[in-house]
């Protein structure tokens, strides 16, 4: 038996496998997955294995809470494009990496072991780290639904920056390998909970830079979120504009 199916293609009742999202988030319920994490952060730093089992390992990691976990990710993000796992996990829609919003997935997983850990700050700072390069890097739809609102106020500048950056490279006709827009209204979206007026007055921004029907279904997402006069006004400019699949959800809401 390999390192790696020792440590992740092995249950926690001993049985061979070869689901390693069902070794992972078995780890939720058995305490026993911290005798694995010393093997999964040498299996990390081990440039010589295979960078499946590498990224596998980071995966594992982050979900269980661990710092070396988050910290991998918070270096990663450095330059996204340079990690080893990068475009070995491929979004089918778009044919671009999609192993961030894997990440953003199993670090949004991570928060009850994070607060037994006492990681819940290097979790938080892992967050920030992938929101700053959500105007680059595709995230599958795991990442503005992702952010609870404590890590969305936290990360507030954060959001609104990238957002920024997102905009003006939309707005310059920079081409893009994935659906930017939507990306960014998701994460707008977010914000709605938190600051109404500024989430909405962000995905009204994003919806005149690029008035597509697929980001306008997501902006219902902020209209389903809001509660005061902003989230109206949101509602009606997505009735007048929107396709018949925006005014359906809409009136779900009604």
């Amino acid at each position: 038996m390999t390192q790696f199916e020792a440590l992740l293609g092995t249950d926690f009742e001993g049985n061979r496998t070869d689901d390693v999202d069902d070794v992972i988030y078995g780890g939720y319920d058995h305490f026993e997955h911290r005798d694995r994490v010393p093997g999964l952060v040498a299996l990390l730093g081990d440039i010589s294995a295979p960078d499946r089992e590498r990224y596998l390992a980071c995966l594992a990691l982050v979900a269980w809470g661990e710092p070396v976990g988050y910290q991998a990710i918070r270096e990663a993000t450095r330059d996204p494009r340079a990690a080893p796992w990068y475009d070995l996990v491929m979004d089918r829609k778009f044919s671009v990496d999609s192993s961030y919003g894997k990440f953003s997935e199993a670090t949004a997983d991570s928060r009850e072991l994070a607060e037994e850990k006492n990681s819940s700050a290097l979790r938080l700072e892992t967050f920030r780290s992938l929101i700053g390069v959500a105007d680059r890097e595709y995230f599958e739809e795991k990442l503005g639904d992702y952010l609870e609102e404590p890590v969305v106020r936290a990360c507030l500048p954060d959001i609104r920056e990238v957002i920024a950056r997102g905009l003006e490279s939309i707005e310059s006709g920079v081409r893009c390998r994935f659906d930017l827009p939507t990306q960014l209204v998701d994460l707008a979206n977010s914000i709605v909970s938190v600051d109404e007026e500024l989430g909405v007055d962000l995905i009204m921004q994003i919806l005149h830079a690029a008035p597509a029907d697929r980001t306008m279904i997501h902006a219902v997402t902020g209209v389903y979120r809001a509660t005061g006069p902003a989230g109206r006004s949101l509602a009606e400019y997505l009735a007048l504009t929107g396709n018949e699949r925006v005014r359906s959800l809409l009136a779900e809401k009604s």
